[in-house]
């Protein structure tokens, strides 16, 4: 058994004792969960540097974890389903996001609308990031660290700097996460990198220009945690620092605690936690980071335990792409998002594919697939994800030639057309995003919130009942919806005052060269790239509204047109370049006057519609098509319709 010991820190009424439905009352109950695994078993040998951390008398390597559990007062009352969380950058948010709550991320999530409760369901949580400061908010992992002491190659660490805002000092980590401290801070051969776009040319940046320092109100103090640059770092330019730590926490370990307390709370929970009640099934989910988490999951085949027994009966990877991440080398940093490393690389579609460029064959699923220990898995993306350059590899070959399909029976694909990243509102508010990133045109405000929970209960009734979910739906090649992004950009440079990104400078994904000892882990860089894999994107309409994927009434009786993507803004740099999971919505005139006055190519909202009452009619005609196809529930026709009259209301008083 891996899960060791399970220490209760708090017990208490969840959501002040609400009920929910016939499931009654919940309750949440809080504490660190401690592991004790075995290197050397073949389950754990995916994990990088694990066989390198220190044993205990038994040979297992020891590490603990947050983990927070809501459940029913009451098991009995409960669905026996068991939904597990990983917290994006610590953050729990699935409760959230599926009970549509609009809350920020907290200690305890709030209730919503009450969705995942009143269909009885435990929710579990669970810290697997080891640089995340822990606090009551924020969940996070102490992993084992590798002794590196007889490694003859410990190898060298890449942090990636992208500024939006003008800075002198950069914290050695990917986000406001704990560093990976220099081991000198004179190292003659830590090397910094400038580039001026992602895919750019590296060029070095001199030694003397820079130090391990940090700018402080007493001047520039040697720092073995901070870069300082003297002339400071520029808005919308890209840097990675090269250096040698001293830190070296076995990042995979966090992959093992998602494993290993699913596994003990589907399994061995009855002893510590008697009144847990039994679950028939687990349903891992995660969002973004977290997504793409869960596909690294999957091609380690970490869906097996020690003992030899399924784990997830299910995955809800959302917002992933095509991509996995860096969860399992030396070294890794989990936030790193954008910069070429182990968490871009081949293959991205779960199917045994052949890479093009080194000639390897490779499927995510293909580990599983020999131990017949697949999970149901649907993947949900949003525009963003294809327009970031990696999204079609889903569902393409590597070179964009044929679609490839996904295995029916374990799999299903949902692209959200018109969509950004995160489910979008009104009214609508131009906001730094992520480190600060700030778009230069309002966000998208196509809220996809029920299309998520119509792919969450399809997948619970295909695991529980062995119903059939409504067939993938995505750009496809062969019915030319899978389109290059040059062949849609035009459509939006007809658009009044419109800015779209340099074709030079777009995202993209290529194969690349970590070195000799990639296969354990331990890269070298900077990256060496080399050709680029497909990136495809949805075809458009005249209003530059996507034609593909599940399309909400927003995207099929429109007042807007709804974009994956967004332009920098000009004040943090690089306005010719994408931010990064930002879409827009541009609303389309409401009169014919307004129309002409603004030189719109687009047709009027008056143009298209005769009334306000015609509009409803129309979107709850699609809405209901939609609950039909069993792409949105029933009970969510009207949040749907709901959100699509906001959205007219808005545009035709704007």
């Amino acid at each position: 058994m891996a899960v060791i010991d399970l220490q209760i820190d708090k017990r208490f009424a969840y959501s002040g004792g609400r009920q929910f439905g016939k499931t009654g009352s919940y309750e949440q109950i809080d504490g660190t969960v401690t592991f004790a695994v075995v290197p050397s078993v073949d389950a754990n040998k995916s994990i990088v540097d694990l066989h390198l951390a220190e044993t205990d008398q038994n040979g297992k390597v020891r590490f603990s974890s947050d983990f927070s559990i809501i459940k029913p007062v009451d098991p009995s009352r409960g669905s026996n389903g068991l939904l597990v969380e990983l917290p994006n950058r610590g953050r729990r948010r699935v409760i959230d996001t599926l009970n549509r709550s609009g809350s920020e991320a907290s200690a305890s999530p709030h209730s919503g609308d009450g969705f995942l409760f009143e269909r009885g369901l435990t929710v579990a949580s669970i810290g697997w990031q080891w640089d995340v400061y822990q606090s009551a908010v924020l969940m996070g992992l102490t992993p084992p660290a590798a002794d590196l002491s007889q490694e003859p190659n410990v190898g060298q660490t890449v942090v990636e700097i992208r500024p939006n805002k003008i800075a002198t000092t950069w914290l050695l980590a990917d986000r406001v996460h704990k560093p990976l401290k220099t081991n000198n801070i004179s190292d003659p051969n830590a090397t910094l990198y400038v580039k001026d776009f992602e895919d750019g040319i590296e060029t070095v940046i001199p030694r003397e220009n820079w130090r391990f320092a940090q700018e402080t109100s007493d001047g520039i103090r040697p720092s073995e945690e901070h870069i300082y640059l003297e002339d400071g770092f520029e808005p919308g330019k890209c840097y990675q620092i090269v250096y040698e730590t001293i830190d070296a926490p076995v990042a995979g370990s966090g992959l093992i605690a998602l494993r290993d307390v699913t596994s003990f709370l589907k399994y061995e929970s009855r002893q510590p936690l008697p009144d847990l009640g039994k679950f028939n099934h687990a349903i891992g989910y995660g969002v973004s980071q977290t997504g793409r988490m869960l596909r690294h999951f999957l091609y380690l085949g970490l869906n097996v335990d020690e003992s030899g027994r399924k784990v997830f009966d299910g995955l809800l990877p959302h917002v992933a792409g095509g991509r996995v991440g860096a969860f399992n080398h030396r070294f890794a940093q989990p936030s790193n998002q954008s910069y070429p490393s182990f968490g871009h690389q081949f293959p991205f579609h779960d199917e045994d594919l052949i890479d093009p460029f080194t000639e390897k064959s490779d499927g995510l699923l293909k580990k599983l697939a020999v131990s017949d220990s697949r999970p149901k898995v649907i993947y949900t993306n949003s525009s963003s994800e294809y327009w970031r350059g990696d999204g079609s590899l889903v569902h393409t070959d590597p070179s964009g030639s044929i679609d490839v399909e996904n295995a029916s029976n374990f799999v299903r694909v949902y692209h959200f057309a018109g969509t950004q990243h995160g489910a979008g509102t009104i009214p609508q508010s131009i906001e730094p995003g992520a480190e600060d990133a700030l778009p230069l045109f309002a966000p998208n405000v196509v809220d996809y919130s029920p299309l998520l929970r119509a792919a969450f209960i399809n997948l619970q009734k295909w695991i529980t009942n062995e119903e059939e979910p409504p067939d993938s739906k995505h750009p496809r090649i062969d019915d030319g919806t899978a389109v290059k992004r040059g062949e849609v950009l035009h459509v939006f440079d007809r658009l009044p005052d419109q800015v779209t990104p340099d074709r030079s400078k777009l995202w993209v994904i290529r194969a690349m060269d970590l070195g000799i000892q990639a296969e354990n882990g331990i890269g070298i860089y900077p990256t060496r790239e080399s050709e680029i894999y497909a990136c495809l994107v949805s075809s458009v309409d005249s209003d530059g509204n996507e034609l593909s994927g599940i399309r909400l009434p927003d995207i099929t009786q429109p007042v807007a047109t709804h974009s994956g993507w967004n332009m920098r803004h000009p004040k943090t740099g690089a306005p010719d370049q994408l931010v990064p999971m930002i879409g827009f919505s541009r609303w389309f005139a409401p009169t014919e006057i307004d129309r002409t006055d603004a030189n719109d190519p687009r047709r009027s909202i008056e143009d298209r519609y005769i009334d306000r009452d015609t509009y409803i009619d129309l979107v709850t005609q699609d809405a209901k098509q939609l609950s039909d196809d069993k792409y949105i529930l029933e009970n969510d026709i009207d949040i749907v319709v709901k959100n699509a009259i906001a959205r007219y209301d808005f545009a035709i008083n704007q």
